[in-house]
């Protein structure tokens, strides 16, 4: 470490340090709060192919919440980064608690079916990197569903849950949802709790609702939204959740939709013809659509991947899943279980996030934290940016993808061609990891290709009616 202590300063530090581990020992044998689990369940079972023919169940389970509320006579799939006590996720260990979002759901009378499969440690945004395979999509079964949320896009689409909850990271729900054809919203960060969900990046993660209608995923947001009474520093404790299903409108009179230029320029002229066209028709019902120019929008997916991948490495990967620096509740059987499976078999991790490993590490070796430092500052920035322009407009407006579903890699194809097949998709959802600002995706109509486009909503901070009620006037729009 290059410290240069002496043998007798070694020594006195050895002394320091053996009485600092007898407070280790005394925190060791204390036994910390649990989160609570009010609802009987069985553990469940892995669905045979002929009942999983998406590939989308990781677990399946049929866990009733309680007579009544907002969710009753809903069926409900939990993204497998999620925990769900007594129930299995691929990590292979059986966790004692309910996530503070499934928890909601349950009291809200929701019926969980299953664990919904996501990609390996949610680190792809398609969706072949599972080890139990690639979970297809529904509208082409030789297509990508998209990732990391990709198991709870496919079933909401396949009509076998009502709705489901999805992580997003970097677009992990909006992609699939874009993919499937299906409405996913990534909410404001801290809106929503992630107590009880394995994280990337701590400024990076956010929960959300997925569904194939806006008002469901309203309904679902008003549920899992709001402070979780752990004292998490993710969450915004002082927040007061609307009921967004009453405020939903078909009526865009006085609403002003900024189209970003640059959110389309990165996108297929398919996709950028589909889009536009469908945000236009918003005229009709009186919003005015204008086209704006963010520049900085162009390094947005830049920032994001040096806050991700520096994060990653530092929280998912070193920290355990846990990491550091936040007020909370930790997982520590969520936490030791990664640290069994990183330790005893690392070579087991997916390719794609040994492509992580491997360049936090280096970066980590030569540059410590400069970039990720460097990136966060640059962040303020880019929030500003989108601030200034939703000063005068109410939402900005591009499509999700950059393309639609890809075809999933061939069982022969290289490592070169499916990293490459992880990249591109991105640009336009994971600058609003970084900014926080609420994004949702609503089908928009399909390509050429005959597969769905998603177009992008985005709002002020904790103005998630505004993206809501846009969303669901084009929705209504849809059916006349």
């Amino acid at each position: 470490m290059g410290l240069q202590c002496s043998d007798v300063e070694l020594g006195v530090y050895e002394e320091y340090i053996a009485g600092t581990l007898r407070g280790y020992d005394r925190i060791s044998q204390l036994i910390g709060p649990s989160l609570p689990v009010k609802y009987p369940r069985t553990p469940g079972y892995r669905p045979s192919p002929d009942e999983n023919t998406l590939n989308g169940w990781y677990w399946k389970c049929d866990i009733k919440g309680a007579d009544s509320g907002k969710l009753s006579g809903k069926t409900i799939g939990i993204k497998d980064n999620v925990a769900v006590a007594g129930v299995p996720m691929m990590n292979g260990s059986k966790l004692q608690f309910d996530a503070t979002v499934v928890s909601r759901i349950l009291d809200a009378g929701g019926r969980l079916l299953g664990k919904t499969n996501c990609e390996d440690l949610c680190c792809c945004f398609s969706s072949f990197t599972n080890v139990t395979g690639p979970t297809l999509n529904p509208h082409d079964r030789t297509r990508s569903s998209g990732g990391s949320s990709s198991g709870s896009a496919a079933l909401v689409s396949a009509g076998e849950i009502d709705m489901a909850i999805g992580g997003d990271q970097g677009g992990s729900i909006r992609i699939p949802a874009s993919w499937c054809g299906i409405v996913g919203l990534k909410p404001t960060f801290g809106l929503v709790p992630y107590t009880g969900a394995c994280p990337i990046e701590i400024t990076l993660d956010h929960l959300g609702p997925m569904a194939r209608n806006v008002h469901d995923c309203a309904l679902l947001l008003e549920v899992i939204s709001g402070p979780d009474g752990n004292n998490d520093s993710r969450n915004s404790n002082n927040y007061h959740v609307p009921e967004y299903t009453k405020q939903l409108r078909t009526e865009m009179t006085g609403k002003k939709i900024a189209l970003i230029t640059e959110g389309f320029a990165c996108c297929e002229q398919n996709v950028q013809d589909v889009v536009k066209e469908t945000a236009l028709k918003l005229t009709t019902k009186g919003a005015l659509v204008e086209e704006v120019s963010i520049p900085l929008h162009n390094d947005g997916n830049t920032i994001c991947s040096a806050i991700g991948l520096e994060g990653a490495y530092n929280c998912l990967y070193k920290g355990n899943g846990n990491g550091y620096h936040w007020k909370g509740y930790y997982s520590s059987s969520m936490q030791d279980a990664l640290t069994r499976g990183f330790n005893l078999r690392p070579q087991d991790m997916s390719e794609t996030f040994k492509g992580v490993v491997l360049f936090g590490a280096f970066i980590e070796k030569n540059y410590q934290n400069k970039f990720y430092s460097k990136a966060q500052n640059l962040n303020i920035m880019l929030t500003a940016a989108y601030n200034k322009v939703l000063e005068e407009y109410d939402v900005l407006l591009m499509p999700t993808s950059t393309c639609t579903a890809s075809k999933l890699p061939k069982k022969d194809s290289t490592l070169k061609e499916r990293l490459k097949a992880d990249s591109g998709m991105e640009l336009n959802c994971i600058p609003f990891n970084c900014t926080g600002h609420p994004a949702i995706t609503i089908n928009a109509g399909t390509a050429l290709d005959g597969l769905p486009v998603g177009m992008m909503i985005v709002g002020r901070h904790f103005d998630e009616v505004s993206v809501l009620q846009i969303a669901y006037a084009y929705e209504q729009l849809q059916k006349i």
